[in-house]
């Protein structure tokens, strides 16, 4: 017997999936008459913007320039920039720094002036920051004034799991709202919205080895998929080169700032290495330098390299650094004395669902902010520290773009309950954590800093026999917040792999054995991959 539709069990004007510094910033920038939800999967400051060491890259430096900005993004983006993107992200650097001020985030300065930190790729000292917990110091004020705001209701603990679509008056498809677990009750409830926004952040916990909090399984690019939303650029992850190699340091980021301010790395015997790499040493873009640390491990056969920042004594570094000081001395290591042990580890997603300078998505009624977007700043490869600013840009201009327009967006429709009749209880948890395990592993092995054809096309065999397994767990048990990340990360890593096949050629962060060069015979374009139409 089909399931009659009935009000959603919550209602509301706008709903914002994620609580990173997107989110939050797009609510601020909703009309105060506008009753908005924010869902968090966890605590409300637990995502990846709180994880945020090294800073903000924006022009408010009397000699630096946009246009230097921006040539250091394209340059850092190998080809594959939307430089209008750029221009205008870069353009609206220095005024999102103001608001961030005004609101009260205390960024470390000299005297009235901003204290700024260069960054691998960047010509210029322009990263603004608090000490070395920038995301931190952002996210806790960001907080703290939507916390005071009336007409925003949180809700702690709820996964989403699927947006709810209707077809429009023209015939096309309208997101209406979506399903969530609610992980405190452990069952699944509804959500009406006139606009949904997804800000749910990256898909780095796809590999075996992150920076990333665990959260970070690619949900709003998955459910934007099964919607039918155009995903671009997704065979770029950027692996971070400067993680703590640790058992215990589990997704513990040395900042790129420790490299900005002169820290070298070198091989067990102290050696340098990154001289036959690149001129630009410790400084060149991420890409370069990860995957110079990976040649040299792989050389070697050694577990890590190690980075050198002592030389600068005790005084600097624990003032410049002083949560990796004190994080890094729990670990048994004194960087004011020592190297220490780092390895790359998969950072973020530059690619995601494609959308426009608003946050629009090609699905009416549906936005998209942050990491989990493909907007074309980041081309080919992320210039360090663009990826708060671009958080608050294009969250400023979403919520902009929907005060606009959101009295006349017709209310969301009667919508079908989530159906539990057919399901039982999971009774083998293990295979969850088994295919979970197994899909990290071999995104490392197979997809990871360096590729090959081979590789690529073992991986998609075993991707697709795994997607099998888990559809049939998934519809046959309840649901819970490991399988629910279990199903967006086989999307997330299907989505990876055929972008990664369809490159034939090595540029940015991509780089395959098998097409070892750029291909410049034609100018290069994003990869956009569109899925196909639902049956109905």
């Amino acid at each position: 017997m089909a399931i009659k539709p009935r009000d959603a069990d919550y209602n509301f004007d706008v709903a914002i999936i994620g609580s990173g510094a997107a989110g939050l910033t797009a609510a601020l920038h909703l009309p105060r008459s506008a009753k908005i939800a924010i869902l968090s999967k966890g605590p409300l400051e637990g995502g990846s913007t709180d994880w945020a060491q090294g800073g903000i890259a924006a022009v408010v430096d009397k000699d630096d320039t946009i246009d230097s900005h921006i040539q250091d993004t394209l340059i850092a983006g190998a080809g594959l920039c939307d430089e209008a993107a750029v221009r205008f992200i870069v353009e609206n650097s220095a005024a999102a720094i103001r608001e961030l001020d005004e609101l009260g985030v205390k960024f470390t300065r000299e005297g009235n002036d901003y204290h700024l930190t260069r960054e691998g790729g960047h010509s210029h000292r322009r990263v603004v920051h608090a000490a070395d917990e920038t995301g931190h110091a952002v996210e806790h004020t960001l907080v703290g004034r939507v916390q005071q705001l009336k007409n925003v209701t949180v809700f702690e603990g709820f996964t989403a799991v699927d947006l709810i679509c209707e077809p429009s008056a023209k015939g096309e498809s309208r997101c209406v709202g979506f399903y969530a677990l609610d992980k405190n009750k452990g069952h699944v409830v509804t959500f009406g919205a006139k606009v949904v926004i997804l800000a749910t952040g990256g898909a780095s916990k796809v590999y075996l080895y992150t920076s990333n909090p665990d959260g970070n399984s690619g949900d709003g690019i998955a459910m934007a998929w099964r919607a039918g939303c155009r995903i671009a650029n997704m065979e770029f992850t950027q692996f971070h080169p400067t993680c703590l190699y640790h058992p215990q340091a589990k997704s513990f980021l040395i900042s790129e700032a420790v490299r900005g301010e002169g820290g070298r790395l070198l091989l067990p015997d102290g050696s340098p290495f990154m001289q036959r790499f690149d001129e630009r040493l410790e400084l060149a873009p991420r890409d370069i330098v990860a995957r110079a640390i990976d040649h040299e491990m792989k050389r070697l056969g050694i577990d890590s390299v190690y980075l050198d920042i002592s030389f600068k004594g005790a005084d600097f570094i624990a003032h410049h650094f002083p949560m990796i000081y004190a994080r890094c001395l729990q670990f048994g290591f004194d960087m004011t004395k020592e190297p220490i042990p780092v390895v790359p580890a998969a950072h973020y997603t530059c690619g995601g669902i494609a959308i426009d300078q608003s946050g629009r998505t090609n699905l009416d009624g549906l936005y998209a902010i942050g990491e989990v977007t493909y907007t074309g700043l980041h081309g080919a490869n992320r210039l360090a520290s663009n990826s708060l600013l671009e958080c608050l840009v294009t969250a400023n201009a979403a919520g902009h773009d929907i005060a606009g327009r959101l009295n006349q967006i017709a209310a969301p429709p009667k919508m079908a309950p989530w159906d539990e009749s057919r399901v039982r209880d999971p009774d083998e948890d293990i295979v969850v954590s088994h295919n979970w395990d197994e899909i990290r592993r071999f995104m490392w092995d197979y997809v990871g800093i360096v590729r090959t054809t081979k590789r690529l096309e073992r991986a998609l065999r075993r991707i697709r026999l795994l997607q099998s397994e888990i559809q049939e767990y998934y519809a046959n048990f309840r649901v819970t917040n490991n399988l629910l990340e279990l199903r967006n990360l086989a999307v997330v890593a299907e989505l990876i792999i055929r972008s990664a096949m369809e490159r034939k050629e090595s540029r940015g962060i991509h780089y395959t054995l098998d097409y070892p060069e750029s291909d410049d015979t034609s100018p290069p374009r994003p990869t956009v991959l569109t899925p196909e139409p639902r049956a109905e």
